[in-house]
């Protein structure tokens, strides 16, 4: 059975462990203090999960993380398939879903739904604007270079200057090339209460490492 790990007060800066793939990292990334456990579903991911495999994770994990669903461009029927097996608490977008869009996957889910906005140059920042008033969360991500198969975890940061002092109406989370090394600055310079990390908590692509997720859980949480 699921066992509560998660500490009673609210952390100062919430983490989100995403990719996961295996009952262990799960619990790894709950016990480090993380809030937030991503799933992906994107067969082109190293980190991609059959349904089958997400609704064991997501059943068994323990009591306090929230559990987010990770779809790029997702039709209706692939919403309709996750959510209906999977106990999930939200959806992360991270395809190049247009603002209708991200409305018409709230109402049809009735989950919250967080967009992801790839940033690489200060121009790229607009369509945050766009995305703050329809999404509950917004996740600012660094931009997957031209070519590439993935729309996220490729390892790769940008300029965080970019953000530093900026707001958002809706919650925004930081992603894109944080590791236990780099998150500590990455929010001290962008004011961040929130960070997503996947490949530089990994030993392997889609291969999670419990003393890198437990270090980087502690770097972010001493940051501030």
């Amino acid at each position: 059975m699921p066992v509560l790990v998660q500490p009673n007060r609210a952390p100062a800066v919430r983490v989100k462990i995403c990719g996961l793939t295996r009952p262990a990292d799960v619990e790894a990334a709950a016990r480090a203090g993380a809030v937030y456990g991503g799933f992906v579903f994107f067969p082109k991911s190293p980190r991609h999960v059959e349904i089958e495999t997400a609704r064991a994770l997501a059943v068994e994990a323990p009591l306090g993380l929230a559990k987010v669903a990770l779809m790029v461009n997702p039709d209706d029927a692939l919403l309709h398939a996750v959510t209906d097996a999977v106990p999930l608490d939200m959806i992360q977008l991270h395809g190049k879903e247009s603002p209708e869009r991200v409305a018409e996957v709230r109402a049809l889910t009735g989950l919250p739904v967080m967009k992801a906005v790839g940033v690489a140059e200060e121009a790229d920042l607009a369509a945050l604007a766009d995305y703050e008033e329809v999404a509950d969360q917004v996740l600012v991500d660094a931009k997957a270079p031209k070519g590439a198969d993935l729309p996220g975890g490729n390892g790769l940061s940008f300029d965080w200057r970019l953000i530093a002092g900026r707001t958002w109406k809706a919650p925004w989370m930081l992603a894109g090339g944080l590791s236990p090394d780099n998150v500590a600055e990455a929010i001290r310079l962008t004011g961040a209460r929130q960070v997503d990390v996947s490949s530089g908590v990994e030993r392997a692509p889609g291969e999670k490492d419990a003393e890198k997720i437990a270090a980087f859980t502690a770097a972010a949480l001493a940051a501030v």
